[in-house]
């Protein structure tokens, strides 16, 4: 008897509200993770398509070197002290070099 009492004083559930805190946790991490991530690509791409021979950039390998020549896909490093010419690919830059000598 007491069993069934209980069943009877029970209220359903609302749906939402058990889906309501992961709607919240997946929002949150969309804000915190996914919406920066998407900020850094598209700066990278930006330093990507704008890079011009002149410019010094960093590589993701860390070599620092002074752009020769950009082609397509490719770019040529001349790289200190011996004034050596690499080429790499453009994707392979990892940075700007300020005049400065400053990201």
């Amino acid at each position: 008897m007491l069993f069934s009492l209980l069943l009877v004083d029970q209220q359903p559930t609302n749906p939402i509200a058990l889906f309501a805190p992961y709607l919240l946790i997946g929002v949150v991490f969309y804000f915190l993770l996914f919406m920066p991530m998407q900020k850094q690509k598209k700066r990278q791409a930006e330093l990507l398509k704008n890079l011009k021979s002149g410019d010094v950039v960093t590589t993701t390998g860390g070599i620092v070197g002074t752009i020769v020549s950009v082609e397509e896909d490719t770019i040529v490093l001349r790289v200190k002290p011996d004034n050596v010419k690499l080429q790499f690919s453009r994707a392979a830059v990892g940075a700007l070099v300020g005049a400065d000598g400053q990201k």
